[in-house]
């Protein structure tokens, strides 16, 4: 059964806990219960697990199927590119420190766009286009030299939970779990974590003006994954959207582990919401998710389109 939740952004951001208060079926109290409704008739059809957060407005949420146990894959890369930006800021230093690499030392076997891009056998990047690698491209050899070089995942894990609500958990990198596919179910999150992360990146202060601003807009430069939420909005340019996104391996049952994307939507009216949708354990291929996101996301536009 689908279990959906609507609460209130102070309650949310006062406790983890909050989670359990619940509000469903229409009612004169309930403004987004067509969506609530909406929602569910997607989920239901979907052949896997699905959990959806949407914040609108900073003002109410609704969740459904909110568990913490979704396989975060590269969506990590924002927790990631956040807490880099934070050990900057507390050494002081910007996002134009240079690291050097051989390129004996990365990955030629996985994602990884900078290895097309520089040639030779040292590549030296700063931060800062690292950090594009990451949320922009989703490249892995960059999210594993940001963590060895920068900030560990476990340390990741400890400071993002200084920022956001713990249903979360980051310890492993991206060649972890290559290495043994079965860790990627350790890195996980409730999409509610993810929702009220983006959330917070677009309207709160979490790391240094100039950085979280970078950040923003590596995430609206996101090329990856724009069958997903991107497909559900109009392509009106008015419409202002940034995301990330995270995929995973098909698992020993022939299943999609991860199929996820979370981003943040502004509208020309004025109203904007945060929405994070996981797809866990898909019985199909990952095109047929990408279109079950895609529904979702034109749900929750039309319906705060018409707020």
């Amino acid at each position: 059964m689908n279990k959906i939740h609507l609460l209130s952004w102070a309650v949310i951001m006062s406790s983890a806990s909050a989670c359990m208060l619940s509000c469903s079926g229409k009612t004169s109290e309930n403004p987004h219960a067509a969506l609530e409704e909406r929602l569910g008739e997607i989920v239901d059809e979907v052949p896997g697990q699905c959990g959806v957060a949407v914040i609108i407005d900073r003002t109410d949420t609704v969740t459904l199927n909110n568990s913490a146990d979704y396989p975060l894959m590269s969506m990590f890369k924002l927790h990631e590119a956040l807490a880099v930006c934070h050990t900057l800021d507390d050494l002081s230093e910007s996002l134009d420190t240079v690291i050097s690499v051989r390129r004996s030392e990365l990955d030629p076997e996985t994602w990884s766009p900078m290895l097309k891009d520089y040639a030779g056998d040292t590549l030296s990047l700063t931060v800062g286009r690292l950090v594009d690698y990451i949320l922009v491209d989703s490249d892995n050899n960059a999210s594993n030299l940001l963590f060895d070089r920068i900030v560990s995942a476990p340390e990741t894990d400890v400071y993002m939970r200084s920022v956001i609500p713990g249903e979360f958990r980051i310890v492993h990198k991206e060649s972890d779990m290559k290495a043994d596919h079965a860790k990627s179910y350790e890195n996980c999150s409730s999409p509610l974590s993810y929702a009220v992360l983006v959330d917070k990146v677009f309207n709160d202060s979490i790391v240094s003006p100039e950085k979280q601003e970078y950040v923003r807009q590596a995430m609206s430069r996101c090329e990856t994954g724009m069958a997903r939420i991107a497909a559900g909005l109009p392509s009106d340019t008015a419409v202002v959207f940034a995301h990330r996104t995270g995929s995973g391996y098909v698992n020993q049952r022939g299943e999609v582990t991860a199929v996820n994307d979370g981003g943040y939507v502004t509208l020309p009216s004025g109203h904007s919401y945060s929405l994070s949708v996981f797809v866990k354990d898909f019985n199909g291929c990952q095109e047929e998710a990408e279109k079950v996101i895609a529904r979702i996301s034109e749900a929750v536009f039309s319906h705060v389109s018409g707020l």
